[in-house]
């Protein structure tokens, strides 16, 4: 995707769904999994992510566990009972946003 400032607005939204349905991943692995999901047309960079997940964690809906990785450590995020609640909201709320775009760049395809 050309314009990366096109899904920085939704990138909690995707961390947080992504971690619904993975449980716990280390940065690097999200950053890959939207990658491929996206067959490279979003890349998340490290200057993004990080401060997302900080800010996500700040707000309660995360934790992070600390695991040895090959004499490394190594941080996973996962939800906790909040974030989970909280990724059912974002999602619908992204899904709305979707569709309300969707009606003024296609009108044809909106019911």
């Amino acid at each position: 995707m050309a314009n990366s400032k096109l899904y920085k607005g939704s990138l909690n939204t995707i961390i947080l769904k992504l971690l619904s349905e993975h449980g716990k991943m280390y940065g690097y692995e999200i950053t890959q999994k939207v990658k491929a999901l996206t067959k490279g047309e979003l890349q998340i960079t490290e200057g993004a992510l990080y401060p997302s997940l900080h800010k996500l964690e700040a707000e309660g809906l995360l934790d992070v566990e600390v695991a040895k990785v090959d004499n490394r450590l190594r941080k996973y995020y996962k939800l906790t009972e909040k974030g989970t609640t909280e990724t059912v909201h974002k999602i619908s709320e992204l899904e709305q946003y979707i569709a309300t775009l969707q009606a003024l760049i296609n009108p044809k395809l909106s019911y």
